[in-house]
């Protein structure tokens, strides 16, 4: 039996998406682009991946904030 972890499905889904050529899109197509990508931002962010891109995301917004001082 073999099992596809949903969010690895939707990653390949939205590479796929964005690979088209902007000209191609519709308004409906980029709304559901968006949806997947917060979709796919809601079920990585649980997992050890999600943790350590938000990791990286505070320590380059602290490094960006400290040195505008």
């Amino acid at each position: 039996m073999v099992t596809i972890n949903v969010a690895v499905l939707l990653a390949i889904i939205i590479i796929l998406r964005l690979r088209r050529r902007t000209q191609a899109r519709s308004r409906f197509d980029e709304k559901l682009t968006v949806a997947i990508v917060l979709v796919f931002g809601v079920l990585i962010a649980p997992t050890a991946f999600g943790q350590g891109i938000l990791d990286v995301v505070v320590q380059v917004v602290q490094g960006v904030s400290q040195s505008g001082r």
